[in-house]
C-alpha cells in the first residue's frame, strides 16, 4: 500500500483547519490527552499520559501512514494555525475495500462550537476525494452523546451496536457504528433527510 498523501494546502473551511501534527504542537496535544473527557472516551489504557508516551504514539502515526494505514492530522483555528482545537484521523484503511475509519478528538475550549462536524466533513471529503473510498465508518461508546450528534449532524446513519466489541480501560466496551457513503455526505444538509439518532 503507498505511502498517504498529506492534504496540502490543509484542508479547511475557514473555521477549522486539519493539517499534519508538528513538533511544537506537542505541549497543546498533550494538554488534550489529560483532558478528562478525552481520557473517559479516547484512552483504551490506564496507562499515565507523559510526553514520552505522546512522540511514540506520533511516531507510530507516522509509520502507519508510510504503510498507507492511517492519517493523523491536527485540528486547529484556521485564523490561527499554531491553536490546536484537537486530532482527527482516517484509519484502518482498506484501499482493496474501499473503506476505513473517521475519528476525532477536541480540546475543552474547542467544544460547542461545531468543529468536530466541520472536522468529520471535510475528513470525510478528502477521503472520497483522494482516497476513492465507498465507505466511512465512525464508532463511539453508546454514552458519548456529542460523538453520535456528530455522526448524524456528519451524515452517517446508525448501523446497530456492537457488543463487547473492544478491550477498554481494563474491561470490555461495546461501540455504536455509524457509515457514511459519499451521497450521505451530499446529502446531510437537506432538510427532508431523516436521520437516525
Amino acid at each position: 500500500m503507498p505511502v498517504l498523501p498529506v492534504p496540502d494546502p490543509p484542508l479547511t473551511d475557514d473555521i477549522v483547519a486539519l493539517r499534519l501534527w508538528q513538533n511544537n504542537d506537542l505541549d497543546q496535544r498533550l494538554a488534550g490527552y489529560a483532558d478528562p473527557e478525552f481520557q473517559r472516551f479516547t484512552l483504551s489504557t490506564d496507562e499515565p499520559v507523559t510526553e514520552a508516551r505522546i512522540r511514540e504514539h506520533i511516531e507510530q502515526e507516522e509509520r502507519a501512514r508510510a504503510r498507507g494505514e492511517k492519517l493523523s492530522l491536527a485540528i486547529v483555528d484556521a485564523a490561527a494555525l499554531d491553536q490546536v482545537w484537537g486530532g482527527c484521523s482516517v484509519y484502518d484503511i482498506n484501499l482493496d475495500q474501499r473503506r476505513a475509519g473517521v475519528g476525532y478528538w477536541l480540546t475543552p475550549q474547542a467544544r460547542g462550537r461545531g468543529a468536530a462536524t466541520r472536522t468529520v466533513r471535510l475528513l470525510a471529503q478528502w477521503a472520497f476525494d483522494v482516497l476513492d473510498l465507498a465507505r466511512l465508518e465512525l464508532a463511539c461508546a453508546p454514552d458519548n452523546i456529542a460523538s453520535q450528534r456528530v455522526a448524524v449532524r456528519s451524515g452517517f446513519f446508525l448501523e446497530g451496536i456492537m457488543r463487547s466489541y473492544m478491550r477498554f480501560q481494563g474491561g470490555r466496551r461495546d461501540t455504536m457504528l455509524f457509515s457514511l457513503l459519499p451521497g450521505d455526505l451530499r446529502d446531510a444538509d437537506r432538510p427532508d433527510r431523516q436521520p437516525t439518532e
